[in-house]
């Protein structure tokens, strides 16, 4: 019999967060190569960084036994906006809904305090552009970072987070 994932609030530890720090460099690898740019955040946050936000910021983490296969990290600002990053799910895990399943865990941990939620990712990231839409939202604003490079950020008000869900 295989085991369930599980999801839960990510411990502020050093396992954990090598575990995160190793999974993120994994699955941006390909977000690297679609825009041609292996400098991008993600691949080069220091441990010290991530630890730093696992202390201050909302963060999920979804184990399949003691490995970490999938995370996110959130924060809420004085307006309410809640801003939704590093969605990352292991490769061999994706495209099984663990990537919406989290998604929803975070507007649920955060949503009492937020009044919208907002996320982004690039103009070419079909997948991740799918996953938002189909969770409810919707494109707000575009940032050229570079010529390669679009960066498109989705919004979604806080109480459209229930209507989702149960559709």
């Amino acid at each position: 019999m295989g085991m369930s994932v599980t999801i839960s609030a990510a411990a502020d530890d050093q396992d954990v967060a090598e575990q995160i720090l190793k999974l993120q460099y994994l699955c941006y690898q390909s977000e690297a190569e679609l825009y041609g740019d292996y400098t991008i955040e993600p691949l080069t946050q220091s441990l010290d960084s991530l630890k730093a936000e696992l202390a201050s910021d909302t963060a999920l983490v979804a184990r399949l036994g003691d490995e970490v296969v999938a995370s996110v990290r959130a924060t809420v600002d004085a307006d309410g906006t809640a801003r939704i990053n590093k969605l990352i799910v292991h490769p061999r895990m994706q495209r099984h809904g663990l990537g919406g399943r989290l998604l929803t865990a975070i507007e649920q941990r955060i949503g009492g305090s937020a009044k919208r939620f907002e996320l982004f990712t690039g103009h070419r990231s079909e997948s991740n552009l799918q996953l938002y839409r189909k969770h409810g939202y919707t494109p707000v604003r575009t940032q050229r970072v570079h010529d390669r490079l679009t960066q498109v950020t989705l919004s979604k008000d806080a109480e459209a987070r229930a209507y989702v869900a149960s559709a």
